[in-house]
């Protein structure tokens, strides 16, 4: 009995060093990010982290404007930032009192959102915890422009409707602007952004995807659903074929070696006819003939236009019976 219990509360090989916690209760929680402090890190960076990008010639203006608040919004994180309007590029760099190693990378989104035409207030936000970015390339998707341009009106919609509500359903911030859209917010809004975007340049409309958007977060609402799987309330859209005129094929004419028969000339004609060797007033005399011989024929012609008008229409006799028939039987 003794060895029978000894067994039962011996623990299996796969937690045999495994020792109990108590100070990991069940109120504690794992996946929350605490804040990075100065405390965290006291001591400046041995090397310095640099990241540059070129801006439009169009956004000169706004960021010789705007400037003196970026350096001093980079500053109270301990980032240092240069504007050279003489090569057009931005710069962000670590200096000695930078304390947070990926802070670098939130200066870096910065600068190309500020580059990608979002305005300074709304790109700002980048710097704080949680907030992400993501610059979507559209440019290279498709080759014809006419149908690019069209697609991208598309992801926009009337008066920007369909942006607007791809903002509110994905909880981010969209700017399209020339080749690329410039997205802001959480990571996972920022997936369903990207899927809307790249999915609308490959012709497929944005209206499906909001649809879909908009019953998963009536869902989401629904303790009793959370848990499940929700593709039987999700719509499939099935693809239309649609039925386009089919191509002519040319047939290919088979290849000979030879060339083709050289057309006559007019002095090949002639010859051919005897023409040539006629004299000139024999020549004349042909070609009166001639003359004369087109013309009978237009007369004749024109005669036959004009006697068209003079032929009486045909009567239809059996009418007017049927019509004497249903007289007779009335009287």
């Amino acid at each position: 009995m003794a060895e029978d219990e000894k067994h039962s509360t011996a623990k299996p090989k796969s937690k045999k060093y495994r020792k109990d916690k108590p100070w990991d209760t069940d109120d504690i929680n794992h996946w929350k990010i605490e804040p990075f402090t100065r405390e965290d890190n006291p001591y400046p960076f041995t090397e310095e982290s640099s990241f540059a990008t070129l801006f439009p010639k169009y956004r000169e203006n706004y960021l010789k404007e705007v400037w003196s608040h970026v350096t001093k919004a980079l500053e109270k994180i301990g980032v240092a930032c240069v504007l050279d309007l003489i090569e057009g590029s931005m710069t962000v760099k670590t200096t000695r009192k930078t304390y947070d190693p990926y802070v670098i990378m939130k200066a870096r989104d910065l600068i190309k959102l500020l580059a990608r035409s979002v305005p300074f207030p709304q790109a700002v936000k980048i710097l704080e915890d949680g907030v992400a970015c993501d610059i979507i390339k559209i440019g290279n998707i498709i080759g014809n422009k006419e149908r690019f341009v069209k697609r991208r009106q598309r992801l926009i919609g009337p008066n920007g409707s369909t942006l607007k509500a791809i903002e509110l359903l994905t909880q981010c911030y969209v700017m399209v602007q020339g080749n690329t859209v410039s997205a802001m917010g959480s990571y996972k809004g920022l997936k369903e952004v990207r899927r809307i975007v790249i999915d609308c340049i490959k012709n497929i409309h944005p209206i499906y995807h909001i649809k879909e958007l908009m019953i998963k977060k009536e869902l989401s609402k629904d303790p009793k659903l959370k848990n499940e799987s929700w593709d039987r309330f999700l719509p499939h859209f099935k693809k239309q074929n649609v039925k386009r005129p089919k191509k002519v094929i040319k047939k290919k004419n088979e290849y000979t070696p030879f060339p083709p028969a050289q057309t006559p000339s007019k002095v090949d004609l002639q010859l051919e006819s005897g023409e040539y060797f006629l004299k000139p007033q024999e020549k004349a005399i042909h070609e009166l003939e001639k003359k004369k011989e087109r013309q009978k024929e237009n007369t004749l012609k024109r005669k036959a236009e004009r006697e068209k008008a003079f032929v009486p229409p045909v009567e239809e006799k059996l009418k007017r019976k049927k019509k004497q028939k249903t007289v007779e039987t009335d009287s």
